[in-house]
């Protein structure tokens, strides 16, 4: 049985935003069975825009009942039955984050219409479901509307059904895993049970003992990617797997450090990145007596640069190295200053002209200095300050934190946002400290806070 779904929203996104109107059509594979349609009441205002979009108004849905009065009704219609839509991803991401509201777990089975028809029409300019009406001819009169849409996507699924045999149904629903191809004891069904949610997933072998730590913003999807993988990688896991176990953080910055702690801590064979527990090489800055900021590499325990201020740490010594001189490179900056050249007058790279000469006092400190700065700026992995970050939780009404203090990552929590946050007390108190001391930490949370720019941020 297929259910073919499809919702229109307030907005874009489902963790913020809310169902405006639902329909479903139950499908046997031959012919529609069964169909279910309604506006839903969102219990906030609709966007100008999106009315102008769907149509649907506030008034339109003023007396419209509300999700939880008809989630039992959607429950029973798509249970057992593989649910189906245009762009898959978009609808039945609002249905999970709906039910998750009611503390229900809502998992289905899913097909999406555009994957299927770019595979068995391949070459069309394009595969909106507007564009793939007109190109076959499927009458439906309100685009933007539910059952409308939900109607000509049944009409395009039927055409895909008429061109693809069972078996190449099975393929777009299992990612394209074979039964056969998935280690012993991992079934599809127990895949299609792992939430697609963000979080840290463990694979196991046949003893319980963790031999790979992961993260995705979706764990199914990617347990999936896993076992379809046939690189020596993908083997390696499909042979030594015996169960999964996983985490659900919501927040991806969460998942980032617990899976890097976890993989320290754990120390599973199949992964290798992360594993240093101990960063033994760093980069650190002085002021020479003439005034120029020079860079030196040492050990991080080394006796001759504890004075120095540490810039960043590296696994090893080499790296740390290697990372300068590409910087060194970039700014054009000299390599006898960065400890890079052993020569007593003008370095090597003067020579050849890229050395502007502060060496031998051609450049002045403030010139070279600020170049300098720069090279500064991209080399620094570390945090400095103590704050908060404040995240998506686990649910819409939970929100996860991150603490940091005096430059060091001091552990993650989760508090419930209607809690409100009343002291750096409260904050601390939610906080669970890492086992172990991450060195990886600080450059984890410092490129996140670079890409992630809307994070919420609490100074103490």
């Amino acid at each position: 049985m297929y259910a073919i779904v499809d919702v229109e929203t307030t907005g874009g996104q489902a963790r913020y935003e809310r169902i405006t109107e639902i329909a479903i059509v139950l499908h046997d594979g031959q012919k529609v069975v069964d169909t279910f349609s309604t506006l839903l009441n969102p219990e906030r205002s609709i966007p100008w825009s999106i009315t102008q979009l769907t149509g649907i108004s506030d008034e339109m849905v003023a007396q419209a009942p509300r999700f939880f009065e008809v989630a039992k009704q959607i429950v029973q219609m798509t249970e057992g039955a593989i649910f189906v839509a245009h762009n898959v991803s978009f609808d039945y991401s609002f249905l999970r984050e709906e039910f998750a509201r009611l503390g229900f777990p809502y998992t289905r089975k899913q097909l999406c219409t555009v994957r299927m028809a770019r595979k068995v029409f391949p070459g069309l300019p394009s595969y909106s479901l507007s564009n793939l009406k007109r190109h076959f001819g499927i009458q439906a009169e309100r685009s933007h509307r539910a059952l409308d849409d939900t109607l000509a996507t049944v009409a395009l699924f039927e055409r895909i059904l008429a061109a693809q045999q069972g078996d190449a149904l099975r393929q777009f629903i299992d990612h394209g895993i074979k039964e056969t191809k998935l280690p012993k004891n991992i079934t599809l069904e127990r895949l299609h049970l792992v939430p697609e949610r963000c979080g840290v997933y463990y694979l196991h072998d046949e003893k319980g003992n963790v031999i790979y730590v992961g993260k995705s913003l979706n764990i199914r999807k990617r347990l999936f990617e896993h076992f379809a993988d046939f690189t020596p990688k993908g083997e390696k896991l499909r042979n030594g797997v015996a169960d999964i176990s996983y985490e659900v953080t919501g927040s991806e910055l969460v998942a980032l450090l617990h899976e890097s702690a976890e993989i320290k801590r754990l120390l599973p064979p199949v992964n290798r990145a992360q594993r240093i527990r101990n960063f033994s090489g760093g980069i650190y800055t002085y002021t020479d007596q003439n005034g120029y900021r020079c860079f030196a590499v040492g050990k991080r325990t080394g006796k001759n640069v504890r004075q120095l201020e540490l810039v960043s740490d590296y696994p090893k010594i080499d790296s740390a190295r290697m990372h300068l001189q590409s910087v060194v490179r970039q700014f054009e900056l000299c390599y006898r200053l960065s400890n890079l050249d052993a020569s007593s007058h003008a370095c090597f790279h003067y020579s050849i002209k890229k050395c502007k000469g502060a060496c031998i006092g051609e450049e002045t400190p403030e010139s070279y200095n600020e170049r300098v700065e720069m090279a500064l700026q991209m080399l620094n992995k570390r945090l400095s300050g103590s704050y908060f970050l404040i995240d998506q939780g686990r649910s819409e009404t939970e929100k996860a934190v991150i603490g940091v203090r005096d430059g060091y990552f001091i552990g993650f929590g989760y508090i419930e946002q209607d809690a409100g946050f009343n002291s750096v007390e409260d904050l601390l108190e939610t906080l669970t400290p890492p086992a172990t001391y991450d060195p990886d930490a600080a450059r984890i949370i410092r490129v996140f806070q670079e890409s992630k720019k809307g994070l919420r941020v609490i100074k103490y």
